[in-house]
């Protein structure tokens, strides 16, 4: 990453009050640019945002939903910005069974709203699209997913997820273009200190720690790709920079997962962070369908890119349990994620 290229540069994140959006906002001020937030209100209390002081890093910071396409279009015309990460999402599968219609009209119509947004500011020369891993069509194959597989999705919020990349091709190919390029991005599994969302099992975890309780789990063999959120959050950054110095050579999607040896099954995780079995509930509720084997081909990134994930799982959960720990001993937490991004900086160079 060149450090030098993101000082002074003017960026719009949408989705800065969640946690992913939340970590990029804090790496991209360290960095010296000044970041335009557009966001709903924190999904959770507490939450990233709130704890480490993620609006004191913010050139602005504006609460609307991309639902709303006027209040983002005046939101992103004020800003001016040169580069836009679009991050803000439903980002829950099981919520995405209560909530269909929410669910698409943020995934598929919210990007809709932004990428028309982008259409007229005249600024913008660069746009990282945000979706997930699940955006592919799920064969519960042995290997990776590559980027040239077809989208898909069992589930609303997978289903949206493959929308929004069809979204994204067609503005890239229709609308932008000569000095505005758009790019997509995939991850997998992020964890990371200061994520309290519900139905995910590391905050699941520490929730129950916390409160004393019986950890109560589903589909313990469902394989995922669990990679640290700096992992997939460097790669943004790299392929930012790419799209803006080269234009249509880094058009496209692109995967940002962990190596082969860090896609777990969700037992090992929980036997990793509880080795004598205690505290920890297989429930045997009828669950909702989700995928059983979700990895990603990460080739493209690492020979185009120079990017490659360089903590494994088992650095990735040391990191989130010291968060953890340090936020429940009161310690300035934006500090603390500066002192880990740090740390990973040293770690790729």
């Amino acid at each position: 990453m060149d450090v030098a290229f993101w000082r002074s540069k003017r960026v719009f994140l949408t989705g800065h009050t969640g946690f992913k959006g939340g970590w990029l906002a804090i790496w991209l001020a360290r960095l010296g640019a000044g970041i335009h937030g557009f966001s709903l209100a924190p999904p959770t209390r507490p939450s990233l945002f709130e704890v480490a002081g993620v609006e004191n890093v913010l050139a602005s910071h504006v609460i609307g939903d991309i639902r709303d396409g006027d209040a983002l279009g005046d939101a992103l015309a004020a800003a001016e910005p040169e580069i836009v990460f679009h991050m803000a999402a439903q980002p829950l599968v099981r919520l995405s069974y209560d909530e269909p219609v929410e669910t698409y009209a943020t995934n598929v119509m919210g990007t809709v709203n932004l990428l028309e947004a982008v259409r007229r500011c005249d600024s913008v020369r660069t746009i990282v699209n945000v979706t997930s891993d699940k955006c592919y069509e799920n064969r519960e194959w042995d290997r990776p997913y590559r980027e040239d597989d077809a989208m898909g999705g069992y589930d609303p919020y997978s289903s949206s997820k493959g929308c929004a990349e069809l979204v994204a091709q067609a503005y890239q190919r229709s609308f932008f273009g000569e000095g505005k390029w758009l790019a997509s991005a995939r991850a997998g599994n992020v964890i990371g200190g200061g994520d309290w969302a519900v139905d995910r099992l590391l905050p699941d975890f520490f929730r129950a720690i916390d409160a004393g309780e019986t950890l109560s789990i589903r589909s313990p063999d469902a394989v995922r790709p669990w990679q640290h959120v700096l992992e997939p959050l460097c790669g943004y950054l790299k392929l930012a920079e790419a799209l803006y110095r080269n234009g249509e050579d880094y058009c496209g999607g692109w995967n940002f997962g962990p190596d082969a040896g860090d896609t777990w099954p969700v037992r090992k995780i929980v036997d990793y962070l509880l080795p004598d079995g205690d505290g920890v509930d297989i429930t045997n509720a009828e669950q909702p369908h989700e995928a059983k084997m979700l990895t990603l081909d990460s080739a493209k990134a690492k020979a185009r890119l120079d990017w490659r994930p360089v903590w494994d799982v088992g650095h990735a959960l040391a990191m989130t349990t010291e968060w953890h720990r340090r936020w429940r001993a009161s310690d300035d937490m934006n500090a603390v994620c500066g002192g880990q991004i740090d740390a990973y900086m040293r770690a790729v160079s």
